[in-house]
């Protein structure tokens, strides 16, 4: 009797715990980040676009978009102000 009895209790607070809404939310991860850089200019008409990175990026960056790919570029980069 007491087992069935502490049986009964645990299992009501694992369920209790299993289903209670109180659980830790994860923090926002960006889609994309930049790490590397290039240190080549980007002709003007190869651009298809230029994205500011997330603020939640560790690095402050432009993600520079043309028909072969994407570029990180730095922010600071004579030529990217000139296109922007």
């Amino acid at each position: 009797m007491r087992t069935s009895c502490v049986c009964l209790v645990l299992g009501l607070v694992l369920l209790v715990a299993w289903t209670s809404e109180a659980q830790p939310q994860a923090p926002a991860i960006p889609e994309k980040c930049c790490f590397n850089f290039i240190d080549f200019p980007i002709p003007r008409n190869r651009i298809v676009s230029a994205v500011q990175t997330s603020i939640d990026c560790p690095v402050k960056a432009y993600l520079v978009t043309t028909h072969k790919g994407e570029f990180c570029v730095q922010p600071d980069a004579p030529w990217l102000k000139k296109v922007l």
